[in-house]
C-alpha cells in the first residue's frame, strides 16, 4: 500500500514539475498577465462603444493566443512546428471574428468589421506577449487604441460628408424637370428654345388617338 501511495505521489510531482524554478514561473506569469492586460485595454474600448465583443472576449483571446505559443516554446518545439501552431491560431481567430460581422439583408450596410479586426489584432498581441516580446506587444496595443479611439472622429466626419452629398444629389434629381421625359426630346426642345414639359408626350398621344378614332368608319 505504501508503494502504491509513493508511486502516485511521484507521478503527480512529475506531472506538475513543468515549472522548474521560480524565475521560469515568474516569466510565465508575466507573459500571460501582459497578454491579458493588453487584450483587456482593447476590449474595454470596444465595450465602451457598446460592441458585442468586449472586455472579456478580448482578454480571453489574448490569453489563449499567448498560451498557445507559450506552451510549445517551453517544450522547445521546433520552429517549423511553431509556424503551424501560428497558422492554426490565425485561422481560428478568423472564424471568431466572422461571428462579430453583421450584414443587413437587402442592403450593403455591414457592421462589426472593426470589432472583427480588433479581435484579430488582439490575437496577434497575445502571440507577441507569449513569445516574450512584451514591449512590442505594448507598442502595438497603443497603436491599436489610437486607431480605434482617435480616428473614429475622422471616419464619422467622412460618413457625414458622404451623407450630405447623397442628399444634395437626390435633391438635384428631384428638382430636374428634364429627368421625367425622354433625354433626346429634352435635348431637342432645349435647342429650339422650348420648355420641356413632361406632360407633352402624354397629351400628344391622346390627340393622335382621338384623330385615329374619328377617321375610322
Amino acid at each position: 500500500m505504501d508503494d502504491l501511495g509513493s508511486t502516485i505521489l511521484t507521478a503527480l510531482q512529475s506531472e506538475f514539475s513543468d515549472i522548474n524554478d521560480v524565475g521560469e514561473g515568474v516569466k510565465i506569469v508575466v507573459r500571460l498577465l501582459v497578454a491579458s492586460i493588453l487584450g483587456g485595454l482593447i476590449g474595454y474600448e470596444r465595450e465602451s462603444k457598446g460592441k458585442s465583443a468586449g472586455l472579456r472576449t478580448h482578454m480571453l483571446v489574448a490569453l489563449g493566443s499567448a498560451l498557445f505559443v507559450l506552451a510549445p516554446a517551453l517544450s522547445e518545439m521546433a520552429v517549423a512546428d511553431m509556424s503551424r501552431v501560428l497558422q492554426g491560431i490565425i485561422a481560428g481567430i478568423g472564424f471568431l471574428g466572422a461571428g462579430a460581422i453583421i450584414k443587413s439583408r437587402g442592403s450593403n450596410d455591414v457592421k462589426g468589421l472593426t470589432t472583427a479586426a480588433s479581435i484579430w489584432l488582439t490575437a496577434a498581441v497575445g502571440i507577441t506577449a507569449g513569445l516574450g516580446r512584451e514591449m512590442l506587444a505594448l507598442v502595438s496595443t497603443l497603436f491599436a487604441l489610437f486607431i480605434l479611439a482617435m480616428l473614429r472622429n475622422v471616419e464619422a466626419r467622412i460618413e457625414r460628408d458622404n451623407a450630405i452629398e447623397a442628399r444634395q444629389e437626390a435633391r438635384r434629381e428631384a428638382d430636374d424637370p428634364a429627368g421625367a421625359i425622354d433625354p433626346g426630346v429634352a435635348a431637342g426642345r432645349a435647342g429650339s428654345g422650348q420648355v420641356a414639359d413632361p406632360l407633352d408626350s402624354d397629351a400628344r398621344s391622346e390627340r393622335e388617338t382621338d384623330g385615329w378614332d374619328r377617321q375610322r368608319p
